[in-house]
């Protein structure tokens, strides 16, 4: 959900409609999304998520240079998570390319478009039942 760098960062999952904001987060030394009213609290994503920005998407390239996307939409998802030590939360946008969470500019405003299926479905009461245990509880008809 969260890069393994925001571990020692006080997290929650992202909420569908909820707007989030680019941040560094003190004491990790990385960027990562938060909600405006907790900006200490890295607001973790599940691969799939849909987000759109306020603005281009902006962020820097490995030599620090400042660079744009072009496009306000990207969907999060893992790169290489097979090699360890390293940034694994990405965004990809439209065309294929990806830019590290990690690379993003500070203060872009992202809105939590949609979450994905697994994450809505777990978001349910849990006094809904399956359609298995559904069946399990009705009554038996009398025949």
């Amino acid at each position: 959900m969260c890069d393994y760098s925001l571990h020692a960062v006080a997290s929650r999952p992202a909420k569908a409609g909820e707007t989030l904001i680019t941040t560094t987060f003190r004491g990790a030394g990385t960027r990562g999304f938060a909600a405006e009213a907790e900006p200490e609290v890295a607001v973790c994503l599940l691969p799939g998520t849909e987000l759109a920005f306020a603005d281009a998407v902006g962020y820097d390239d490995d030599w620090g240079w400042r660079k744009s996307t072009g496009v306000k939409v990207a969907r999060f998802r893992k790169v290489e998570p097979g090699v360890s030590y390293r940034h694994h939360d990405a965004l990809e946008f439209p065309d294929g390319s990806t830019v590290l969470v990690t690379h993003l500019r500070k203060g872009q405003r992202a809105t939590v478009l949609q979450l994905p299926i697994g994450a809505q479905v777990s978001e349910r009461s849990s006094k809904a039942a399956t359609p298995a245990e559904a069946n399990n509880r009705a009554p038996a008809s009398a025949v």
